[in-house]
């Protein structure tokens, strides 16, 4: 039907009509990811996205693996970094539902709660463990809130089907012509925007926690450099699918930079102090023997 628009469920079952709603783009993304590819720009910012995932998905991997093997993720990561980053993500997560954000974002969002959820879980794990035994208790408990908040966000899950039953939300418009609604901004759309904003700020004050941690250790032992190079080649490729998708039909490029901004900083603009976690790396490594021997030469000079 002309006018109509692809809404919230559709996400997760196709409603739209692909030879009404996206003669000119290509079904293969209409079908897979529910989005109207109609040109270069469109199926460059899709792909984009997709890499981006894929970049979040394997950066907390090798963090998983450090942690298990040095055992001092209580002490290599501060707990404010992670609940930093929780909170942006489910922040991040909740206005991407509330406002006219892109399926991609959506996913992706999902997924670093997941992470997070995780990551937690094995903080909390080793912080018990490194204390008495009477902690048994509350371990089998942070396993358990993570298993039971890991399973809440699976589409079909409980929490999917308290939003897909809720009053549907206008997504991106699939319109042929200008509707005058592209622009309008509802209470909804700007609760979801002020909680995109705030998002933004817990992503870049999270790693503020994180850089002074290891500064006082003077150490990055017992944190993945590929988690952080992971996460700014992420940020980088899903800031960048943003800024190529084309805006909907009757926005300007400027309307659609502003509904977005709040997701831009968050991925954009935390990359910046990514590179000043990625310098501390450098700054901590481990000395070799080459280096500690001309370092005692030189003092003993």
């Amino acid at each position: 039907m002309p006018g109509s628009r692809l809404t919230r469920s559709s996400a997760f079952s196709l409603h739209g009509n692909f030879t009404v709603d996206c003669p000119n783009g290509s079904w293969l993304i209409w079908d897979a990811f529910h989005e109207c590819a109609e040109d270069s720009r469109d199926l460059a910012s899709v792909a984009l996205g997709l890499i981006s995932i894929i970049f979040f998905m394997i950066s907390s991997l090798p963090q998983y693996y450090s942690s298990y093997k040095t055992g001092n993720m209580d002490q290599a990561l501060s707990l404010w970094f992670l609940l930093g980053w929780l909170g942006g993500d489910s922040c991040n997560l909740i206005g991407a539902f509330l406002s006219d954000q892109l399926p991609i974002q959506t996913y992706t969002a999902m997924y670093y709660v997941l992470a997070d959820l995780v990551m937690i879980g094995m903080f909390t794990y080793y912080k018990m463990k490194h204390r008495h035994r009477h902690y048994e208790g509350l371990i089998n408990i942070a396993v358990t809130f993570t298993i039971l908040g890991s399973i809440s966000l699976i589409p079909g899950g409980k929490v999917d089907s308290v939003w897909l039953d809720s009053p549907k939300v206008l997504r991106r418009s699939l319109l042929a012509v200008a509707s005058p609604s592209a622009n309008k901004i509802d209470t909804k759309n700007i609760c979801g925007l002020a909680i995109g904003s705030i998002s933004a700020v817990l992503y870049l004050s999270s790693r503020i926690p994180q850089i002074l941690t290891n500064f006082k250790r003077k150490s990055t032992e017992g944190i993945s450099c590929f988690l952080f190079v992971c996460v700014i080649l992420g940020n980088a490729t899903y800031g960048v699918s943003v800024l190529l998708m084309n805006p909907d039909r009757g926005q300007g490029e400027g309307s659609y930079i502003l509904n977005h901004l709040p997701w831009l900083l968050g991925s954009l603009g935390t990359m910046s102090l990514d590179l000043v976690i990625i310098t501390q790396f450098l700054q901590y490594r481990p000395k070799s023997s080459e280096e500690r021997e001309t370092l005692i030469d030189s003092g003993g000079m």
